[in-house]
């Protein structure tokens, strides 16, 4: 970290050096004949000495001044604002003026920008196939050797991976989500005679016998403005690495599996005969379609449903003052989402950061991004602003304090770690115009009940590029 005191000093000392060499020339002016030679001589002396402070001042920090801006899909007070305290943090030590806007449909508007020549120096992409299809079009600058070596100091290749288009390293994580969750209430749990199921047929079972009982088993909803049903998409992709190999899965992200094969459309279909189930689901917006993803957090606090599916970042949009994991009557916890196949698959997502410009201002940000260092200011900033609770952020980068996360937050690592799959979200990780496209409004339109399963994975299938 560099010293701004120090910085400070030896700028004070340039302006010192700079009103020297003004009273010198002012000297020289006034000397009289007999004094000439010694007045020019004094000012060709302060003259080289002041020529040579720029250089010292520029060496020691040569980005002061420089500036770089950030786009992204973060945008509430937290998210945002926590992004922004890190950044704030960077720019203290650097000089560099960072500027980071976030807007709800960023994954949108990136693309007008870039069409139109006016693109951020870094854009946080969502979705490591959108990365890739910029980086493709020649949008994006490849990442220095040096960005590189940094990146892979904190980052183990599952992750980096995903910033490697083709061969050549676009993208750096800078945030990691652990989607295969439920949560849930263990108290309410216990108080109910239920217990924490361990497959898939058991959870299926449990859902059943609370209904029986006169309890919801779900909240779920999957409005999300422009990207709307992307949470239908994490069911089905949690159930395909559960269902099927990872071999599989990889085959079905790559567009070498089809969407309408008997094993893709088998998954549609058995999360649709889960949602469908009468008394199985809590729409807050009074249908599953119309209820956004970030309501279902209220509900599951007031007992409207006794679970809810959903990635480690929704602690983020459970109400500020619930308390985690502590063992009390109302504590909010979550178990693993279960598998089918005996294994514990892991399903997981995250953001990538890529560049636009070739500045060695922007290589120092992204390097930044990149780091534990980010991290953890980022985490420390995003758990205050959540008032010390669960902050909503997890990084798999590595070299971390692991103190700055709260024990529930540890545990989201913990499985991580000790998965024995991991895979990145699929919808993230196919061409834009399907995972980010038609994997969504099909899902929707299955989900509202305007298509056959059969009708919505063909066009899915239709729309996939080349």
């Amino acid at each position: 970290m560099r010293d701004h005191s120090n910085r400070r000093t030896r700028l004070r000392g340039a302006r010192l050096l700079a009103i020297a060499l003004a009273f010198g020339l002012i000297a020289a002016a006034c000397a009289s004949d007999d004094d000439e030679d010694a007045a020019a001589t004094t000012a060709a002396a302060a003259a080289a000495t002041t020529a040579a402070a720029p250089a010292t001042t520029e060496a020691a920090d040569p980005l002061e001044g420089t500036k770089v801006t950030v786009f992204g899909p973060e945008s509430s007070d937290e998210e945002a604002g926590a992004l922004r305290d890190a950044l704030d943090h960077f720019a203290a030590q650097t000089g560099i003026e960072i500027t980071y806007t976030g807007a709800r449909d960023a994954a949108d508007q990136i693309n007008a920008q870039a069409a139109g020549g006016n693109p951020p120096d870094i854009f946080i992409f969502p979705q490591p196939g959108k990365l890739a299809d910029f980086a493709r079009d020649g949008h994006l600058v490849a990442l220095p050797d040096d960005v590189i070596a940094a990146m892979n100091e904190h980052w183990t290749p599952a992750w980096t991976a995903f910033g490697d288009v083709d061969g050549t390293q676009y993208g750096i994580p800078n945030k990691s989500d652990l989607k295969s969750l439920v949560w849930y209430k263990p108290a309410l749990f216990e108080s109910k005679g239920y217990s924490v199921p361990g497959t898939w047929d058991e959870l299926k079972a449990l859902s059943a016998e609370m209904i029986a009982n006169g309890d919801t088993p779900f909240c779920i909803g999957i409005e999300s403005g422009p990207a709307t049903g992307w949470t239908f998409t994490d069911w089905v992709e949690d159930l395909m690495l559960r269902f099927h190999t990872p071999d599989e899965y990889d085959a079905w992200v790559a567009g070498e599996l089809a969407f309408s094969s008997d094993e893709v459309s088998g998954v549609f279909t058995e999360v649709l005969d889960l949602w469908n189930t009468p008394g199985m689901v809590f729409a807050a917006g009074g249908s599953i379609a119309a209820t956004p993803f970030g309501d279902n957090g209220q509900p599951l606090v007031d007992n409207d449903c006794m679970m809810h599916r959903q990635a480690s970042f929704y602690a983020a949009f459970i109400p500020e003052g619930t308390v985690f994991a502590d063992g009390s009557a109302d504590a909010v916890d979550t178990f693993y989402f279960p598998s089918v196949r005996g294994d514990q698959p892991v399903l997981g997502a995250g953001t990538l950061v890529g560049a636009f410009r070739d500045a060695p201002e922007v290589w120092e940000v992204m390097k930044y991004f990149g780091s534990s260092e980010y991290a953890e200011v980022r985490q420390r900033a995003q758990t205050e602003r959540k008032g010390g609770g669960l902050s909503g952020f997890l990084s798999a980068a590595t070299n971390q304090d692991p103190s700055v996360y709260q024990p529930l937050e540890q545990s989201f690592l913990s499985i991580l770690q000790n998965a024995d799959v991991v895979r990145f979200d699929g919808s993230d990780l196919m061409p834009a115009e399907v995972g980010a496209g038609t994997f969504w409004t099909e899902g929707t339109a299955v989900v509202n009940g305007d298509k056959t399963v059969a009708e919505a994975t063909q066009a899915i299938d239709d729309s996939w590029p080349g």
